[in-house]
C-alpha cells in the first residue's frame, strides 16, 4: 500500500515548491502537522532553525519518543533486576551500565534514522525485506514476549500496591483502566503528555538515594571501573550481568520508537533533534538504575538480608525498615509509575506491529472505532495481562521465567535485523550506516548474541558451570573474530575485481528530504557474504534455544502441576 502525501506541493523556504512525493506510508494518520507534548511543527515548516531559541523550540516539540521508550525500559524487570544487584553485590556492578550507554545510543539511533526515513514499521520491514519466515518468526515471538512483559508489569503493580496498602484486585483494575484510557482518546499529543507525567514520575528515584545517602566516591568508582564482586559466584553473577544487559536493551524497544516516530511524523530534517530526545531518555534511564543500585547497596549493607534477594515487595519492606517510611512510599509509588508507563509502551510496540504487518489503521491519531483492530489489540493485551495477575493459581513465577527465556532467544534475531536493516541503501538511501559505525555496531551484536546464549543456557540450565560459561564467551569470541575476518578478507578482495561505481553525495537540504520510496518499488535485498552467514547462525541458534525453551517450559509446568 502506497500513501501519498494530500499536498499537492511542498513549499520551501525560498518560495518555491516542489510536487509531492510517493513515501511508504501505510497509514494516512502518519501525515500531517506535528503535535508534540510541548509543541507543534506545521508539515510545510521547512525553514532554516537559525537562532538558538528557534532551535529549542524545535526540539521541545520533537523530545519524546527517546524519553518514553528509555523511561519505560526501566520497568518491573528493570527494578526488579537493579535494586537485586545492589541489594546481592553491592554497587559493584554499576559499570555494566556504563557500558551499556554507548550500546544504548547506537541500537536507538539506527532506529531512529529507520523510522524517521522510512515512515514504516520495524516488523514491516523485516517482511518486506527478508521474507515471511522471518517476519512472521519476528512477530509471532515478540507477540509472545511483550504479552508475558506485559503480565510482568501488572506482577509489579500488584506488589507495589500491597506495600502501600490498597487493594491488589481494584488497585490493578483501576491501573489497566488507565493504562486503556490513556491511549484511546484519538489525541496523539493526549498520549504524549500522560507518557511525559510519567517520565518525570521516574525521578521519585532521585529523592530516596539523597535520604539514604550512599557513598557517592564509592559510586563513582565503581561506575567507570570493571570489576566482579570478590564473592560472587562466577556463574550468578554472570547471570544477573546479562539480565542487566537484557532489561537495558530490550527488543520491543526497537518496535516501539520506530513506529512512534512515524507515528509522531519525525522526518528525517529532525533526526538531530530526536538523537538529542533519546540523549535524555539515556540520562534518564541510567540515573534511574544508578540510584536503585546505589540505595539498596546501601540500605543493606551489613544487613541479615544483604545477598539474599526475594522481590520489589521486599526492597520496600527492607527500605522502610533501614532508611524510613518515606523512601519505601517513593519506591513502591515510582515502581507503580515504572510498571504503568511500561504496560503502555509495550502494548503499543506489538500493537504497531501487527497493524504494520498487516496494513491495519494503526495510529494514535485515530479514534478506537476508527483502528479497531489497533486497539482491541492493544486492550486485549491489557486486560490477559491484568487478568492473568489476578487469578488465583496462576503461575507467575514460570511466566516471568518464560520472559527471561523469549528474551534471550529474540535478542540477537531483533540486533542482527537492525544491523542489516541500517545498511540496507534501498531503505536508507543516504542514511544507512557508515563503515566505522558498522565496526563498533557488529561488535555489539556479536557481544549480545553471546550474553544472550549465556541467558537462555543458565535460564534453561540452572546448574551450569562457571568455566562452561568462560568457554562459551572465549570460544565465541574467538569464532566471530575468525569468521569475520574470513568474510572482510573475502569481501576486500571481491571489491578490488569490481567496477568502480561513483556514488555522488547529497547536499544537506536532499538528504534532509530524502524518505524511502514505495515498499513494492524497491529492489530486491541483496545480503552481503558476511550478513548471509549471520543469518544461517541465526537460523541455527533460533532451531536450538526454541526447542530447549519448549523443553524447560514443559518441564516447570509439570513439575508445578
Amino acid at each position: 500500500m502506497t500513501v501519498v502525501n494530500d499536498l499537492s506541493a511542498t513549499k520551501f523556504g525560498n518560495g518555491a515548491s516542489k510536487p509531492a512525493a510517493q513515501t511508504a506510508v501505510l497509514d494516512k494518520a502518519h501525515l500531517g502537522d506535528i503535535h508534540g507534548a510541548f509543541g507543534s511543527i506545521a508539515e510545510d515548516d521547512l525553514g532554516p532553525r537559525t537562532t538558538l531559541g528557534a532551535r529549542l523550540k524545535t526540539l521541545v516539540a520533537i523530545v519524546g519518543p527517546g524519553l518514553i521508550v528509555m523511561v519505560g525500559d526501566n520497568d518491573a524487570g528493570a527494578f526488579s533486576t537493579y535494586t537485586q544487584a545492589g541489594q546481592d553485590y553491592g554497587t559493584t556492578l554499576l559499570w555494566t551500565l556504563m557500558l551499556l550507554i554507548p550500546v544504548l545510543y547506537v541500537n536507538q539511533e539506527m532506529v531512529v534514522r529507520l523510522g524517521a526515513v522510512t515512515g514504516v514499521g520495524h516488523a514491516r520491514l523485516i517482511f518486506e525485506r527478508f521474507g515471511k519466515f522471518w517476519g512472521a518468526f519476528s512477530v509471532i515471538d515478540l507477540l509472545l514476549l511483550n504479552a508475558l512483559t506485559i503480565v510482568t508489569e501488572f506482577i509489579g503493580i500488584s506488589l507495589a500496591l500491597s506495600y502501600l496498602g490498597v487493594s491488589q484486585f481494584w488497585g490493578v483494575l483501576f491501573s489497566a483502566a488507565i493504562v486503556m484510557v490513556a491511549v484511546s482518546t484519538g489525541n496523539f499529543r493526549r498520549f504524549e503528555r500522560f507518557g511525559i507525567v510519567l517520565v518525570g514520575g521516574s525521578l521519585l528515584l532521585v529523592p530516596i538515594i539523597l535520604m539514604v545517602h550512599p557513598p557517592i566516591g564509592q559510586i563513582a568508582a565503581d561506575f567507570l571501573v570493571p570489576k566482579m564482586p570478590k564473592d560472587g559466584k562466577l556463574n550468578d553473577v554472570m547471570l544477573l550481568i546479562v539480565a542487566i544487559v537484557g532489561t537495558t536493551v530490550a527488543p520491543w524497544q526497537l518496535f516501539f520508537q520506530q513506529s512512534y516516530i512515524v507515528d509522531k511524523r519525525i522526518t528525517p530534517r529532525f533526526i538531530r533533534y530526536e538523537r538529542w530526545d533519546l540523549c535524555l531518555g539515556i540520562v534518564l534511564v541510567i540515573v534511574g538504575a544508578v540510584a536503585m543500585i546505589g540505595f539498596c547497596a546501601q540500605a543493606f549493607a551489613g544487613r541479615p538480608e544483604f545477598g539474599h534477594y526475594t522481590d520489589a515487595l521486599g526492597t520496600a519492606v527492607g527500605l522502610e525498615k533501614y532508611a524510613g517510611r518515606l523512601p519505601a512510599v517513593l519506591f513502591a509509588v515510582a515502581l507503580l509509575d515504572a510498571c504503568i508507563i511500561g504496560a503502555a509502551a509495550v502494548s503499543l510496540s506489538t500493537a504497531y506491529a501487527i497493524g504494520d504487518v498487516f496494513a491495519l489503521k494503526h495510529s494514535l491519531h485515530r479514534k478506537p472505532w476508527d483502528a479497531k483492530g489497533f486497539y482491541g489489540i492493544y486492550f486485549g493485551l491489557i486486560l490477559l495481562a491484568a487478568v492473568l495477575v489476578l487469578t488465583p493459581g496462576t503461575p507467575l513465577g514460570l511466566l516471568t521465567n518464560a520472559v527471561q527465556t523469549l528474551a534471550g532467544v529474540l535478542l540477537p534475531s531483533a540486533t542482527v535485523f537492525l544491523l542489516l536493516l541500517s545498511n540496507d541503501k534501498a531503505v536508507l538511501g543516504p542514511w544507512a550506516n557508515s563503515p566505522r559505525l558498522n565496526l563498533f555496531t557488529g561488535a555489539v551484536v556479536a557481544a549480545l548474541v553471546m550474553l544472550s546464549i549465556i541467558l537462555t543456557a543458565s535460564v534453561l540450565f540452572p546448574d551450569i558451570s562457571e568455566q562452561r560459561i568462560i568457554d562459551i564467551l572465549i570460544g565465541g569470541s574467538l569464532l566471530a573474530i575468525a569468521v569475520t575476518a574470513a568474510v572482510k578478507l573475502y569481501e576486500a578482495s571481491a571489491r578490488r575485481n569490481a567496477i568502480f561505481r561513483f556514488e555522488p553525495r547529497l547536499d544537506e537540504f536532499d538528504r534532509n528530504s530524502w524518505r524511502m520510496p514505495p515498499l513494492e518499488t524497491l529492489p530486491r535485498a541483496r545480503l552481503s557474504a558476511l550478513s548471509r552467514i549471520w543469518m544461517v547462525v541465526l537460523r541455527g541458534y533460533l532451531v536450538v534455544a526454541a526447542g530447549l525453551v519448549l523443553l524447560r517450559i514443559f518441564q516447570l509446568a509439570t513439575a508445578a502441576a
